[in-house]
C-alpha cells in the first residue's frame, strides 16, 4: 500500500467515524490504537509529546495521567486541537490543552490524586504528525495517596486491561533503561494479553541517564530479554529541559545526536529514536488496514447501499423551494390522515405488537370499561332497598297504604336513570383522551419540521376538545330523554303482576347475583379465557399457580393448561361477588377476590378464591367479562361502616312484599335502560367524536394550516433534520471516496510481515526467577547484563565464548549461561548476523581507556 493511499485513507476513515457517530452509529472499521502502558514517570507521556510536536500533557511528581487520554492525531495543513466534550472549539494555544485536559481530570476524579476509567478524548490536527491514535494511560503504581482507594492497583490493571486486550491495540511496553527491565510491569501485563507478541514493542527510555560504563545495546538488539517486535530506544527531555522550556524539535535533534555518537548505538541509530518508532506504529497502521480491506471493502459498499435511498431524497434538496415546500406539506398531512385512520380503524400492515393502538384502547372502553363503570355504579343494594321503603313511606303520608304504590316506582327508576350520566360522561373523556394520544403519535412522523408539528398537533387537538363538549350534551340528552317518560308498557318490562309474583316467591339466591341478568338460551357460551393464578391457595402448598381458566355464563373452571384435557375444578357462579384485594408489597402481581354472599366456603375450605394478574388493566378486563356473567363488585364493605342503623331498621312484612315488588321492578326496568345506553352511548360518541375527527382531518385541516402559518414558516426544518442531512451527506461522499481510494490500492504490495517468535519465556517467570542479570554489586539497572567498555571495539569471538574479548580486558561480570538466539531476528531490520559482534565503530572514535573497567560498579 503506497503511502500517498495511506495518506488519504486514513483521514477518511476518521470522517467516516465522525459521520457514523452524528449519525448515532457504529463505524464498521475500527483502526488500530496504540495504549502506552508503563510505570509512574516511566516516560509515556515524553513520548506522546515528541510524536505530537508540542508541550500539552500535564506535568509533575507522581500519579499526573488519572484518566486514559485517547489522543488521535491526524495529518492536516493547519495545526490546532478539538476536545469531544467541547464539540465546535478549536485550541490553538496547546497551553490552554494542557489546561483543558487538567480541569476535565479534576471535574471527575477531583483534585487530590483520584483516578477515573473515563477517558478524555483530544485530536490534533497537524502537518508534523503521523495518522495515529494513541492511548495515554495511568501508570502503574502499588501504594494509595490521596484520595486514592486501597486497591488501587487493581483499579489501574484493571483500567489498562480494558484498552489492552482488544484485538486491534498495539501495546507500547514504556520500561526506563535506569530499572530492571525483568521486573517490567508493562511487559508482564503484554504478556498476559498478548502470549504472541504479535502486538507489543517494546520502548527502552532515559538511556541516557544511565550509570556511567553502562548501556542497553544488547537489549535494543533484542538479544537479551527478546521480543518478537523487538525494543526501540528514545531520548526524552529532562525536568531541567522541561523546566527551561526547551523545544521539542531541539529536543529530538539532540536525541538523534545522541543514538549517533554515542559508541554503543551508532550501528543501530537508524533504529532508534521517536521519528523511527513513529514509522513503525505507521507500518503497523497499514498492516492492519492491508489485511482488512477485502472485509471493509464489503463493509463500506453495504453501508453506501443502506443509505442510497434517503441520500437521493437530498441529493436534489432546495430548502428554499417553494414547489418542493408545498409538495412535502400536502405529503405529510395525507400521511398524517392515513395514519390516523389506522390507529382507529386498524390495518393489516404494521401491526403493532408491543402496544394497544388507539383503536383497540378505545374498542376497551366501549365494552369493558363503560359497562363496568355502569354496574359498578348501579348496584348498592341495601341503599336502594331502603330508598325504596322510604319512598313508599312518604307517598302513604299518614295514612297505611293497601296497595303498592306506582309513583314510588318511577321516583327509584329516574334516580336511578340519572345516575348513568357520570360513567356515560366519564366515557366521553376516556375516548377523547385516546383520540389526543393517538394524534400525538401520529404527529411524530412530522418532527423534521417542529412548526407544522405543533400546529397540526394543536389544530387537531383543539377540534376533538371542541367535539367532546357537543358529544357530552348529546349524551346527557339521551339520559335526559329517558328520565322524561317512563315506558311500563315496553315488551321486555315484567309489569306489577309479574314483579309480586316473583316478589312472593321463595328465594335462596339474592336477585342482584346470577339472577340479576338476562342469559342467553345457552349457558354453556364460553365469556372468556386466560391464565391467571391462584395466589392464597398456592401460599399453602409452597408457591402460588398458574392455571388456565373458562368462564360461562354459569361457572368458572379451570385447567392444568390451555389445552383444556385436564380440569382442576369447576365453580358455579350462584351469589357469587368480586372484590379488590390490597396488592402485597411482596407481589408484582394484582388480585382481585370471588366469594360466596351467603358466607359459604368458595373452594374448599376457603371463604375468597384470589386471583391474580400481571396487571391492573389484565384486573379490569377480567372483572368487566364476569360482569356479563352475572359477578358484580360487592360494596356492602363500605356501607357498613357509613351507616350501622340501617343494617338493622326493620319492615313490616306488607312493606316488604311492596319493598320486593318495586325492587323486581326497577330491576327490569333499569336493565332495559341499561341495555339502551350502552348500545346508544358508543354509537353517539362514534358518530359525534370519531367520525367526525377523521372528517376534519381529511377535508379541512389543511385548510387550517394554511390559514394559521404562512408556509415557510410551517415548513421549516429543524436544526437535527438540517444536521442529519449535513452528516449523511457527508457519510456518502466519505463513503464513495474511500472505495475509489480502496480501489487504486495495489493489493498486491507487501506489507511488513510479521517478525518470526522468540523464546520470550523470561517475561512469565518474571515475578519469580528473573533470567541472568547483573551481579549483586552491580546496580538494578536493565543494562546491568549487557554492560561493556567502549574500547572493546572491534573483532570480537562469537556470543556463547564467554571468555575475554580481543584487544580489551576480560568482563568477568558477563554471564556465562545466556545461550544465543539465533532465530531472534530484528523487526526493524537488523542484520541477521547475530552470533558476531559489529566492528562498525570508526577509527575515529575514542576509546575509554582500560583502567576505566576496574572502576566500573562489579
Amino acid at each position: 500500500m503506497g503511502n500517498r493511499e495511506m495518506e488519504e485513507l486514513i483521514p477518511l476513515v476518521n470522517r467516516l467515524q465522525d459521520a457514523f457517530s452524528a449519525l448515532g452509529q457504529t463505524c464498521l472499521l475500527e483502526l488500530p490504537q496504540i495504549a502506552v502502558v508503563g510505570g509512574q514517570s516511566a516516560g509515556k507521556s515524553s513520548v506522546l509529546e515528541n510524536f505530537v510536536g508540542r508541550d500539552f500533557l500535564p506535568r509533575g511528581s507522581g500519579i499526573v495521567t488519572r484518566r486514559p487520554l485517547v489522543l488521535q492525531l491526524v495529518t492536516s495543513k493547519a495545526e490546532y486541537a478539538e476536545f469531544l466534550h467541547c464539540k465546535g472549539k478549536k485550541f490553538t494555544d496547546f497551553d490552554e490543552v494542557r489546561h483543558e485536559i487538567e480541569a476535565e481530570t479534576d471535574r471527575v476524579t477531583g483534585m487530590n490524586k483520584g483516578i477515573s476509567p473515563i477517558p478524555i478524548n483530544l485530536r490534533v490536527y497537524s502537518p508534523h504528525v503521523l495518522n495515529l491514535t494513541l492511548i495515554d494511560l495511568p501508570g502503574i503504581t502499588k501504594v494509595p495517596v490521596g484520595d486514592q482507594p486501597p486497591d488501587i492497583e487493581y483499579q489501574i490493571r484493571e483500567m489498562i486491561m480494558q484498552f489492552i486486550t482488544r484485538e486491534n491495540c498495539l501495546i507500547l511496553a514504556v520500561t526506563p533503561a535506569n530499572t530492571d527491565l525483568a521486573n517490567s510491569d508493562a511487559l508482564k501485563l503484554a504478556k498476559d494479553v498478548d502470549p504472541q507478541g504479535l502486538r507489543t514493542i517494546g520502548v527502552i527510555t532515559k538511556l541516557d541517564l544511565m550509570d556511567e560504563g553502562t548501556d542497553a545495546r544488547d537489549v535494543l538488539e533484542n538479544k537479551l530479554l527478546p521480543l518478537r517486535r523487538g525494543y526501540v530506544g528514545v531520548v526524552n527531555r529532562s525536568q531541567k529541559d522541561i523546566d527551561g522550556k526547551k523545544d521539542i524539535k531541539a529536543a529530538m535533534l539532540a536525541e538523534r545526536k545522541f543514538f549517533l555518537s554515542h559508541p554503543a548505538y551508532r550501528h543501530i541509530a537508524d533504529r532508534m529514536g521517536t521519528p523511527h518508532l513513529q514509522k513503525v506504529l505507521n507500518q503497523q497502521l497499514t498492516n492492519h488496514i492491508r489485511d482488512t480491506l477485502p472485509n471493509f471493502r464489503n463493509k463500506l459498499q453495504g453501508q453506501l447501499l443502506s443509505i442510497e435511498h434517503e441520500v437521493e431524497a437530498y441529493k436534489n434538496f432546495k430548502p428554499e423551494d417553494p414547489t418542493r415546500k408545498t409538495k412535502a406539506l400536502l405529503q405529510m398531512v395525507q400521511q398524517f390522515a392515513v395514519d390516523f385512520e389506522k390507529r382507529i380503524e386498524g390495518s393489516g400492515d404494521q401491526v403493532d405488537t408491543l402496544e394497544l393502538s388507539g383503536g383497540a384502547k378505545i374498542n376497551r372502553i366501549f365494552h369493558e370499561r363503560f359497562p363496568f363503570e355502569i354496574v359498578k355504579m348501579e348496584f348498592n343494594e341495601k341503599e336502594l332497598r331502603r330508598e325504596i321503603s322510604y319512598a313508599i313511606k312518604n307517598i302513604h303520608g299518614i295514612r297505611t297504604g293497601l296497595f303498592t304504590p306506582d309513583m314510588a316506582f318511577e321516583a327509584i327508576v329516574k334516580k336511578q336513570i340519572v345516575k348513568l350520566k357520570g360513567p356515560s360522561l366519564k366515557s366521553v373523556d376516556l375516548v377523547m383522551q385516546e383520540l389526543i394520544n393517538t394524534v400525538k403519535k401520529c404527529t411524530k412522523k412530522l418532527a423534521n419540521f417542529p412548526r407544522l408539528c405543533e400546529e397540526t398537533e394543536r389544530i387537531v387537538a383543539n377540534h376533538i376538545r371542541e367535539r367532546e363538549g357537543k358529544t357530552k350534551d348529546q349524551v346527557l340528552l339521551l339520559i335526559d330523554i329517558q328520565v322524561s317518560y317512563i315506558n311500563t308498557n315496553h315488551e321486555d318490562f315484567i309489569g306489577f303482576a309479574n314483579a309480586q309474583q316473583r316478589s312472593s316467591q321463595v328465594h335462596k339466591k339474592t336477585t342482584i347475583g346470577n339472577q340479576g341478568t338476562n342469559l342467553p338460551p345457552s349457558r354453556q357460551i364460553v365469556i372468556r379465557k386466560g391464565w391467571l393464578t391462584i395466589s392464597n391457595i398456592g401460599i399453602m402448598k409452597g408457591g402460588s399457580k398458574g392455571y388456565w381458566f373458562v368462564l360461562t355464563a354459569e361457572s368458572l373452571s379451570w385447567y392444568k393448561d390451555d389445552e383444556e384435557k385436564e380440569k382442576k375444578y369447576m365453580l358455579p357462579l350462584d351469589n357469587l361477588k368480586v372484590r379488590d384485594v390490597e396488592k402485597s408489597f411482596m407481589s408484582s402481581k394484582h388480585i382481585f377476590a370471588l366469594f360466596n354472599t351467603e358466607q359459604r366456603n368458595v373452594y374448599k375450605d376457603y371463604r375468597f378464591l384470589e386471583l391474580a394478574c400481571d396487571s391492573q388493566e389484565d384486573v379490569d378486563s377480567w372483572k368487566a367479562s364476569l360482569l356479563r356473567a352475572g359477578v358484580y363488585p360487592d360494596k356492602s364493605l363500605a356501607e357498613n361502616d357509613e351507616n350501622g342503623q340501617t343494617e338493622n331498621f326493620s319492615m313490616d312484612p306488607q312493606l316488604e312484599r311492596q319493598v320486593e315488588t318495586i325492587r323486581n321492578l326497577v330491576d327490569s326496568y333499569m336493565s332495559i335502560i341499561n341495555k339502551c345506553i350502552r348500545d346508544l352511548i358508543p354509537k353517539t360518541i362514534m358518530h359525534l367524536m370519531i367520525n367526525n375527527v377523521k372528517d376534519f382531518i381529511n377535508s379541512e385541516l389543511l385548510a387550517q394550516l394554511y390559514s394559521s402559518e404562512d408556509q415557510n414558516t410551517l415548513m421549516e426544518e429543524s436544526a437535527e433534520q438540517a444536521q442529519r442531512r449535513d452528516e449523511m451527506l457527508r457519510m456518502y461522499q466519505a463513503l464513495k471516496e474511500a472505495l475509489v481510494i480502496i480501489g487504486d490500492i495495489n493489493t498486491a504490495t507487501v506489507s511488513t510481515p510479521a517478525p518470526p517468535p522468540v523464546d520470550d519465556s523470561w517475561i512469565q517467570h518474571s515475578r519469580r526467577s528473573p533470567p541472568p542479570s547483573p551481579t549483586t554489586q552491580r546496580r538494578p539497572t536493565l543494562s546491568a547484563p549487557l554492560t561493556r567498555p567502549a574500547s572493546g571495539r572491534g573483532p570480537a569471538p562469537a556470543i556463547p565464548s564467554p571468555g575475554p574479548h580481543s584487544g580489551a580486558p576480560p568482563v568477568p561480570f558477563r554471564p556465562g549461561p545466556l545461550p544465543p538466539f539465533p532465530n531472534s531476528s530484528d523487526s526493524f531490520g537488523a542484520p541477521p548476523q547475530v552470533p558476531s559482534r559489529p566492528t562498525r565503530a570508526p577509527p575515529s572514535v575514542p576509546r575509554r581507556p582500560p583502567p576505566a573497567v576496574p572502576g566500573r560498579p562489579s
